[in-house]
């Protein structure tokens, strides 16, 4: 299971975490029931970026990604997806 946190904080969501909050409906039909999406109330990853990476999305405990887009997320998903089979 491949677990999907977004940050939800003020600023990530102004900066477009609001877009993502909807993957799972973007998601391929062979993809669901992989992926566990999950709103964070904040990652608290702003203040060592100062907002500059924006909005943040956590991917299986460890990885953060910045600058989050649909399109990038839906991207890693898919590597990690591919990776595990």
């Amino acid at each position: 299971m491949i677990k999907i946190e977004i940050c939800c904080g003020t600023a990530c969501y102004l900066l477009g975490a609001a877009n993502m909050m909807n993957i799972e409906d973007q998601l391929p039909a062979d993809w669901r029931g992989k992926v566990e999406v999950e709103a964070k109330t904040c990652l608290e990853l702003c203040e060592r970026d100062n907002l500059g990476g924006a909005p943040y999305v956590r991917i299986n405990d460890t990885e953060i990604m910045s600058q989050a887009t649909p399109e990038k997320l839906l991207t890693r998903i898919g590597e990690l997806i591919e990776g595990a089979q």
